[in-house]
């Protein structure tokens, strides 16, 4: 394999890792410290917020990038693949979050002010979209691990 071969490799394997890495720490290792560690649970809540933002973000340019490489690695074949679709899917429910349920929750946040949103007439309706977004997440967590586990055989 050439340089530049090996170069795109080395990117589509950083752009893999941070990608699904920075994923698990924010929703899994940092966002529960948040909860844990601040006395405010709004607080805590409005830093989540910001982070998934960030987070919807990155995923998207750096899903964006490795499904670029595998079409550009494999062609119209990149279709065929499994891990095409992991990483599509994956994008698929970053857009929702981003674009649809990431800005629904904190409209409703908006809507109740002064109030925390869990002492207002709109608790139930958040937590309703709180656990669809939730679910969504740990879904896609699952789909990261497969996707990794496809990586690590080499299939692409």
């Amino acid at each position: 394999m050439n340089f530049l071969g090996r170069l795109a490799d080395a990117l589509f394997q950083i752009a893999l890792t941070a990608w699904v890495g920075g994923f698990w720490i924010i929703g899994y290792v940092v966002v529960p410290t948040l909860f844990y560690s601040l006395d405010s649970r709004t607080m805590a809540g409005q830093i989540a917020g910001r982070l998934f933002e960030v987070s919807g973000w990155v995923g998207l340019a750096l899903g964006g990038f490795v499904l670029f490489f595998l079409v550009l690695q494999r062609g119209v074949a990149a279709l065929r693949s499994l891990s095409f679709w992991l990483v599509m899917l994956m994008l698929i429910i970053t857009a929702v979050s981003l674009f649809g349920i990431q800005p629904l929750m904190a409209q409703m946040k908006l809507d109740v002010l002064p109030l925390d949103i869990m002492e207002s007439p709109l608790r139930e309706r958040f937590a309703t979209w709180h656990g669809i977004s939730s679910s969504l997440y740990l879904f896609q967590s699952l789909l990261a691990a497969g996707l990794l586990l496809l990586m690590g055989k080499g299939v692409r």
